[in-house]
């Protein structure tokens, strides 16, 4: 049994939840913005700079996995807390590093506070919304993560000259404020509670409960392969595209960077729409449906060359590949019992995570070996594999009350 109607506190949950991520958004994107000029301040190498992203990441794999256990434990709202006063406080402390090792440490910390937020922020949306809007709830959340990489790349060149990469840090405390207030007027969503109170027997692990039996464990070898697509699709093309845009056809940095800002807005509009009509027509073909634009919409990109059609085409290949983050939300709250929910968004998250940050190496590789046509179309072909496992391995669960 969950929420039947939508009301205060399931917009409150959801708030909670969204800006917790927004803040995570944001502040990977400053930290890539920033690296120059904290380089040159703090005299570090090309290969210093690169470590501080690479172990911010490491640190949100391992906090992904830490607080999600813990939240499925300890309850929602006070570990969701926990993980933005981790984050923000050690966010604070990079504005006062001293060299390389001092940073790396804070960096590090803050990425294990970052990295419990996603799982824990999707599942108490989950909970807090009725069956029917659950899909829309979870796209929200995962908007907050857009919202802040377009708040960072408004911010940073405004504010970055003004305040330096120091004071930059100190605009991170500003969760733990956040994070204060919505502890202050957050309870435990009933269905936890209620899970808590019935509960005498002695718990299982929630890491077992995603491979309990045949069938869970076919359905979380499913998403790990939904989940991995996703970023290493997202990656590969964010981190190539602009590469691809200047090389081949002579883009500057401005054209690049309207692209970009384009492209960011289709995926917005992608996670939106994919929320919607998830709740309308149900999980598999949703998911089926923005695959099958995935491949066709990188097809169709690697092959135009006029500026204009690009753009636009730009915005459709945002919408289509990252707009399938507006559903795994409410698709692994629905997989997975309340004593394992934010413990399986956070693992099977995560472990996307881990294989999608081999995206723009893979692409990379296969550029310098053949070409970028060639290294798209290989994009092209992993969304396939994603079809086949959602038709396979994924069940239909749209409606369903969590248990």
């Amino acid at each position: 049994m969950t929420t039947h109607h939508v009301d205060k506190y399931s917009w409150k949950a959801l708030l909670g939840s969204a800006v917790g991520y927004a803040m995570d958004g944001f502040d990977l994107l400053i930290l890539g913005f920033m690296l120059s000029a904290i380089s040159t301040d703090l005299a570090l190498t090309p290969a210093q700079g690169g470590s501080l992203v690479t172990w911010t990441l490491i640190g949100a794999v391992a906090g992904g996995l830490i607080f999600g256990a813990l939240s499925d434990k300890y309850g929602r709202v006070r570990v969701l807390t926990w993980t933005i006063v981790l984050f923000a406080v050690f966010t604070g402390l990079c504005a006062f590093a001293q060299g390389y090792w001092d940073l790396l440490i804070y960096r590090t910390i803050a990425g294990i506070g970052l990295g419990g937020e996603f799982g824990i922020g999707m599942a108490l949306a989950a909970e807090a919304w009725p069956a029917r809007h659950r899909a829309k709830a979870s796209s929200y959340v995962a908007l907050g993560w857009q919202i802040g990489v377009f708040a960072a790349a408004l911010l940073t060149p405004l504010l970055l000259p003004i305040i330096g990469w120091r004071g930059m840090f100190l605009v991170g405390i500003f969760p733990a404020f956040v994070a204060w207030y919505l502890r202050a007027k957050l309870h435990e969503p009933e269905v936890f509670v209620r899970k808590q109170a019935s509960s005498n027997k002695p718990k299982k692990s929630p890491f077992k409960l995603l491979i309990k039996d045949k069938n869970t464990t076919k359905v979380s070898l499913g998403i790990v392969v939904l989940t991995s697509v996703q970023n290493f699709g997202y990656y590969g093309i964010m981190i190539w595209l602009p590469n691809f845009l200047s090389k081949q056809l002579g883009f500057s940095l401005t054209k690049s960077g309207l692209w970009t800002a384009v492209t960011i807005c289709g995926m917005m509009a992608g996670i939106w729409i994919f929320g919607r009509l998830a709740d309308a027509i149900g999980r598999k073909p949703s998911f089926l449906i923005f695959q099958l634009g995935a491949v066709l919409s990188i097809v169709t990109y690697s092959q135009l060359t006029d500026p204009t059609a690009m753009l636009f085409a730009g915005a459709l290949l945002g919408a289509f590949v990252n707009g399938m983050m507006g559903g795994y939300g409410a698709l692994m709250s629905e997989a997975y019992p309340t004593e394992a929910r934010a413990t399986a968004q956070n693992v099977l998250f995560n472990i996307g995570r881990a294989v999608g940050g081999f995206g723009p190496i893979v692409v990379g590789a296969v550029v310098s070996a053949y070409s970028f046509p060639i290294a798209i179309a290989f994009l092209a072909t992993i969304y396939v594999l994603d079809m086949l496992a959602t038709f396979f391995l994924i069940p239909e669960l749209k409606g369903k009350a969590l248990e």
